[in-house]
């Protein structure tokens, strides 16, 4: 019986590898088991709860303002004892983290094959996402069997000399989880009643998220800004989960704070979170994960950042980049809030990473190898 091994750390990784990990373990030729790094702790165990899954090891590596280099070394060593222990066949890791980089990595150390979920993603700047584009090329250059979104990030892959036969297109399992999670809401969650209270059902609600380091400093401020004036509309709400992360809440709050259509919250679980998506009108964020799941929910998106990984969805017209320029954010939204036939050409647009069935042609792809 061939012994997988399924590493994450970060809630946008939970979240993608949850329906995998559920649907390896309803495959008899597996022995799963499952290790997080808790490279996100609270985020990461809300995921865990919702899907109901418990980690065979758990690292515990998050500690407050580690550094990237301080983080990867702790990953390296932590994930050494549980690749002896388990010994498994294969060890699957997920896109961009530094989780999955590094313990890419260590199972290459000790011969161990590697499968790559959300593999071939490429802006080819190094920079941008950062660090994400680079940890995403070194988990791709170690890894043994890459399972390819789309047929762009084969492509990628194939120009980088990945043999062909390595290469499996599968969509990504981020819809799996969102069809399956929209189905498995509870509504009457203390947290989603919460913000139903403040929801304005007359107004078009604008669902915001940003984070991005690249983004910081003045960029964000413009951003921000941007946000300030849309507000100003009579039509519009703003609805905004503000990330943890000091850079992100200080500005946000001094920007955004006391404005009568701007709801500032903490950040949501990925239950409230996609509840929270299904209830809007339009989407900015800079978020990787929302450009493939809200065109599944018919929802438009103006992505916050100056070059994408994701360029299926600005190809396919479901996304629409606008970068932090305050003029370019305003005039698009605009666009989408005041011409319908614009906004309805937008969200009818086929989504391109998938149906939610990506999980189980991963499963098929592994009982075949």
């Amino acid at each position: 019986m061939k012994k997988i091994l399924v590493v994450f750390g970060t809630r946008p990784e939970a979240i993608k590898m949850a329906p995998l990990v559920k649907e390896l373990k309803k495959t008899e030729e597996f022995t799963t088991k499952v290790c997080v790094t808790a490279q996100h702790r609270e985020m990461l165990d809300q995921v865990l709860s919702f899907f109901k899954i418990t980690p065979d090891y758990d690292l515990d590596l998050m500690k407050i303002d580690q550094s990237l280099n301080e983080l990867s070394a702790r990953i390296l060593m932590a994930i050494d004892p549980v690749l002896s222990d388990f010994n498994p066949d294969l060890v699957l890791v997920h896109g961009d983290t530094s989780t999955s980089s590094m313990v890419a990595l260590a199972s290459f150390h000790k011969g161990i094959k590697i499968g790559h979920v959300e593999a071939g993603l490429r802006t080819y700047n190094k920079y941008a996402p950062f660090p994400e584009e680079i940890n995403r090329q070194i988990t791709g250059r170690v890894a043994d069997i890459h399972f390819a979104p789309t047929q762009q990030s084969a492509n990628n892959l194939l120009n980088e000399k990945v043999n062909e036969k390595d290469i499996f297109i599968t969509g990504n399992t981020v819809i799996d989880a969102l069809l399956w999670g929209i189905q498995h809401v509870n509504e009457g969650r203390e947290d989603i009643k919460e913000i139903k209270q403040f929801i304005d059902v007359n107004k078009k609600v604008i669902v915001v998220t940003g984070h991005r380091r690249e983004n910081f400093g003045d960029k964000f401020y413009e951003f921000c800004n941007a946000l300030k004036q849309l507000a100003t509309r009579e039509d519009v709400q703003i609805i905004y989960p503000v990330h943890l992360n000091p850079n992100v809440q200080k500005v946000v709050y001094d920007t955004l704070g006391n404005h009568n259509n701007i709801l500032l919250i903490a950040p949501l679980d990925y239950e409230a979170f996609i509840w929270l998506l299904n209830q809007s009108y339009l989407i900015i964020t800079d978020s990787g994960g929302v450009q493939e799941e809200a065109p599944s929910l018919k929802k438009p998106v103006l992505v916050t950042r100056d070059v994408t990984e994701r360029q299926e969805a600005v190809i396919e017209g479901t996304v629409k980049l606008v970068g932090t320029n305050q003029e370019k954010i305003i005039k698009e939204a605009t666009i989408l809030l005041d011409n319908i036939e614009v906004y309805s050409t937008m969200v009818s647009n086929k989504n391109p990473y998938g149906d939610g069935t990506a999980c189980v042609q991963i499963v098929n792809v592994l009982k075949s190898i």
